[in-house]
């Protein structure tokens, strides 16, 4: 369910500054309705460029005031209360996980203003904007309309009102510049920001209809040159709405930090909808309209009923399958952490690993928790869980400790390492795989360097990026060719992350394969200097080498292993937004 997706507000609302303090320029789409809001949230794009990794997403979300309005049959006129506004806000909110900013008009007089920016902060939105024109403003893009600009000083003033009743040091307010909009000068522009970074705004957004972004680089260019001499250090945003061929790369060029698409959602489906409208009734039956519209289907998995569905059947199929963690071994990385304990007893954000796993297996229906102990296993403690010793973890791999409990695995079982943790919708799609074998695999090692001194399992897939210029080319294989810790990073295309399925045919495939390679082979195999050592992934190996098809379940990012003191502090912070 879409529900699923929600964020506590206080995490959320920190978001927007996150981006801003490490990505060049965020990237931000309108939405007016939860609908939209979960395609502005989950929408994205990967594959090569120029024969250069791409992986593109929108980072945060414009609820825009013309939008909403539209979108409730009503003129961008400021009409629409603010409670209304709200109710929408909530709704877009509810079902996404990125950061908000909030189109708020002129923010009424200061008293409005202060109401406005208590709400906002209260509900989890990262940043309001609001325009230097006088209430009731009337939308910038219209031709003809007279724009009223409110005096610099009286904005200011308000500016200072909604900064000063703000709890948090997360939430931004931004000013918009409507001088270019009123047919004033960049001169005029330049006063008014710095009159509003003088009151505390924390940004700026220069607005413009113009088709030509000349006004608006010259803009940006003295802008940076004042804020540099006055030592102010906050972003310039900007709507490219009529200037639209000017590229993000160009924007950020100039000095932009953040670039809305402040209307393209409504407007795509509003000439959708009239068409669509026109069709049927041209042919009086819906037909030929057909080709205009999503499949339902499309509409159920966007929305969450698929995943209701498919939960629907996991409560049945899965409520018995066992989990298998195989946390037999010594990690010496850590050791001075954790105090003669196995790692999955360390403490982060106050429970072990090994609970934030249980409660990620429980939140998916798993309750059949088998736990392969070996290092300082008196130690090892968790409630609802099985525990199976394996007395002799020192002479094998993570990969004798999962045998240890062979007759858990017959019907099918779930494979996970002990030193992960997930987001719990990761576990449910793999839960949905049909696929008789199915490792989570992570695709960001497309994106950067391996890491330093960690142990990575490399996997390269069947399918690879093939080399496309001036278009970005999309894979779909979900076949992996090759697994390991020993592969060429520069031919990965992504990593294990130590999560598998199996099926009942899976488990048996498995099995076999252990059995013959444990009872006929002796010295090297795969990766492992000698059979006793062999792991995991090198068995994955062997039963690819063998014919069987091992499909993987490709995820980007909402992960993380513990192997290094920096992961701990990596994992508090995941986890508070998990």
């Amino acid at each position: 369910m879409t529900l699923l997706n929600n964020i506590l507000p206080e995490v959320r609302r920190g978001k927007l500054k996150e981006l801003l303090s490490k990505e060049k320029i965020v990237r931000v789409l309108e939405a007016h309705n939860g609908l939209s809001g979960i395609i502005a949230n989950n929408t994205y794009i990967e594959g090569l460029s120029d024969e250069v990794p791409v992986y593109r997403e929108f980072d945060a979300i414009w609820e825009s005031s013309l939008t909403d309005s539209a979108s409730k049959g009503h003129p961008d006129v400021e009409v629409i209360s603010f409670d209304s506004r709200l109710q929408s806000i909530n709704e877009i909110l509810a079902v996404t996980r990125k950061p908000m900013i909030v189109d708020g008009d002129t923010g009424g007089d200061a008293n409005n203003f202060e109401y406005m920016v208590t709400k906002l902060e209260r509900a989890g939105v990262s940043s309001v904007i609001i325009e230097d024109k006088v209430f009731p403003k009337r939308n910038s893009l219209e031709p003809g309309v007279q724009q009223t600009l409110e005096e610099p000083e009286v904005f200011g003033k308000k500016i200072q009102r909604g900064k000063a009743v703000q709890i948090s040091a997360d939430f931004m307010i931004i000013a918009r510049l409507e001088s270019l909009i009123a047919g004033k000068s960049v001169d005029d522009a330049l006063a008014r920001a710095k009159i509003y970074l003088d009151a505390g705004a924390d940004g700026v957004m220069i607005h413009s209809k113009e088709k030509n972004p000349a006004q608006i680089m010259e803009f940006a260019k003295r802008y940076q040159e004042i804020t540099k001499k006055i030592n102010y250090d906050k972003p310039m945003a900007c709507v490219p709405t009529t200037y639209n061929t000017i590229t993000e790369d160009e924007l950020y060029a100039a000095g932009f930090r953040i670039v809305i698409y402040a209307n393209h959602l409504l407007r795509s489906a509003n000439k959708a909808m009239e068409e669509t409208a026109r069709t049927i009734l041209l042919n009086q039956r819906s037909f030929e309209a057909d080709p205009m519209c999503s499949p339902v289907r499309e509409i159920f998995k966007t929305v969450g009923f698929l995943d209701i569905k498919e939960k629907d059947k996991l409560d049945e199929s899965s409520k018995n399958t066992p989990v298998i963690i195989p946390a037999a071994g010594e990690d010496l990385s850590l050791s001075s952490m954790l105090n003669d304990k196995p790692k999955s007893m360390l403490e982060i954000a106050g429970k072990t690993i090994l609970d934030w796993q249980i409660s990620s297996l429980h939140n998916n229906r798993l309750t059949n928790i088998n736990v392969v102990t070996g290092y300082k296993s008196s130690k090892m403690k968790a409630e609802g869980v099985f525990f199976h010793e394996n007395k002799n973890y020192k002479k094998g791999s993570e990969l004798h400790s999962l045998m240890e409990v062979p007759k858990k695995m017959g019907n099918g079982f779930v494979m996970l390492y002990s030193d992960i943790l997930f987001e719990d919708h990761i576990m449910t799609k793999m839960l949905t795989c049909q696929e008789d074998i199915v490792l989570v695999v992570d695709n960001t090692i497309q994106y950067h360097a391996p890491e330093t001194n960690k142990i990575q399992d490399f996997v390269v897939s069947k399918n690879k990026h093939q080399p496309t210029r001036r278009k970005i080319s999309f894979v779909c294989e979900n076949i992996i060719s090759k697994i390991g810790a020993k592969l060429n990073p520069e031919t990965a295309t992504h990593e294990f992350i130590g999560l598998a399925k199996f099926t009942k045919t899976g488990a048996e495939q498995f099995l076999q394969t252990y059995e013959d390679c444990a009872k006929n082979y002796q010295g090297k195999f795969q990766e492992a200097d000698d059979i006793s050592k062999f792991k995991f992934t090198d068995l994955i190996q062997e039963m690819i080498d063998r014919g069987y098809v091992i499909h993987f379940l490709e995820i980007h990012k909402g992960w993380l292993e513990i192997h290094r003191k920096e992961d701990i502090e990596l994992a508090n912070h995941f986890l508070s937004n998990i």
